[in-house]
């Protein structure tokens, strides 16, 4: 009779959660958060020798330490997270909308040059409607492109809205030369600084609160769509499944244009913020690298656009943060960039065990 082995299990499996309450899923990014701060008190301690608790403090000097770094962060908060939200929808739909950086520069791009061109050809009260109206047709336009291609051939939208991000990128280096300040310079300079035609209005004395204001409704907009609103049931219905949404009566290419058009155009209100709140010039780094941001706000939040306000903010203020600790010890903004990554991908690393978790095997009981 042959012998039978004894079958070994192993020390632990990973097995995946059916489901979790929200509020334990935030303490498990919370305790991500504090781990990514000791790790980089620890990373920081080996580069610059310098107290873990002092560097710290600076972190939080540099998001709070006086009113305008507390404004700066706001704002930061909100160019990030109105990007966020044009992404979203398009998320939701499994729809990879990786173009987010050129749909909101095309936006502002088409937002500056009407400053510099309509400046004294239309009324100046005409002029913000009309940025802000040129900016979210730009932005749809350049979200529209890759969806019909996707909704027709069923070409790659990750790679689509990711060329077109360079597309975008190169017609503001280009025009940047020709309307250059001086010329030759490759740089627009303030554009109206003399008259502020274009300039979003100071509301309280602050220059960004109008920013922020907008954004905020834009948030509860999102939310709502999404949640309550006909197009936000058969955007969750395609993004399960395009299969079931065509049984059920869905147009699935409708849907698919509808939502990148709506999603290009909330890029294009990033844009036009951008330059018509903030900058009020046009550059091809104007966006910053938000656009690619968004991806981790979105995903992180769940595509909830109120939890997004959340994690834009613990985003934010540890770019800020990371980027007054270089500053106040004298290194290069490398250093501020190290810290940012070790605290992101903590911050991602914790969706594993939201998403997981580890059991270890079971002790055997002897029997006699």
């Amino acid at each position: 009779m042959a012998r039978q082995e004894k079958k070994h299990e192993p020390l632990f499996h990973i097995v995946k959660r059916g489901s979790i309450v929200w509020w334990k899923s935030w303490v498990i990014r919370a305790l991500a958060v504090v781990a990514a701060l000791a790790f980089s008190g620890v990373v920081s301690v080996l580069i610059t020798g310098e107290n873990p608790f002092d560097i710290y403090i600076t972190m939080f000097k540099g998001a709070f330490g006086s009113s305008h770094r507390i404004w700066n962060l706001l704002q930061g908060i909100a160019m990030l997270l109105c990007v966020s939200l044009a992404v979203t929808p398009a998320f939701k739909m499994r729809f990879w909308n990786i173009g987010a950086e050129g749909q909101a520069l095309i936006g502002g791009f088409v937002a500056a040059a009407c400053m510099l061109k309509l400046t004294g050809v239309i009324p100046n009260w005409l002029m913000i409607p009309v940025m802000l109206i040129g900016s979210m047709l730009a932005g749809a336009i350049w979200g529209l492109l890759p969806a019909f291609f996707k909704a027709n051939w069923g070409t790659n939208e990750t790679l689509f809205t990711l060329m077109m991000n360079y597309i975008a990128m190169q017609i503001v280096s280009y025009f940047a030369n020709i309307w250059a300040v001086p010329k030759g310079s490759g740089q627009i300079g303030m554009i109206n600084g003399d008259t502020n035609i274009g300039w979003l209005p100071r509301i309280l004395g602050q220059r960004y609160l109008l920013n922020i204001i907008i954004v905020l409704a834009l948030t509860a907009f999102i939310y709502i769509y999404l949640k309550y609103s006909k197009h936000g049931y058969e955007i969750s219905v395609v993004g399960e499944s395009e299969n079931t949404a065509r049984y059920i009566g869905i147009n699935v290419k409708k849907v698919i244009i509808r939502t990148m058009i709506i999603s290009g155009a909330l890029c294009g209100i990033a844009g036009f913020l951008l330059v018509a709140g903030s900058d009020h010039s046009i550059t091809p780094d104007t966006i910053g690298g938000r656009g690619f941001t968004a991806i981790m706000v979105s995903w992180l939040a769940k595509f909830n656009p109120i939890f997004m306000i959340l994690t834009s903010f613990i985003l934010v203020f540890m770019q800020r943060g990371a980027g007054q600790v270089a500053t106040d010890l004298g290194l290069n903004q490398a250093f501020s960039d190290i810290i940012a990554g070790i605290i992101i991908f903590f911050i991602i690393g914790s969706e594993f065990f939201i998403n997981y978790q580890i059991k270890f095997r079971e002790k055997e009981v002897k029997t006699k």
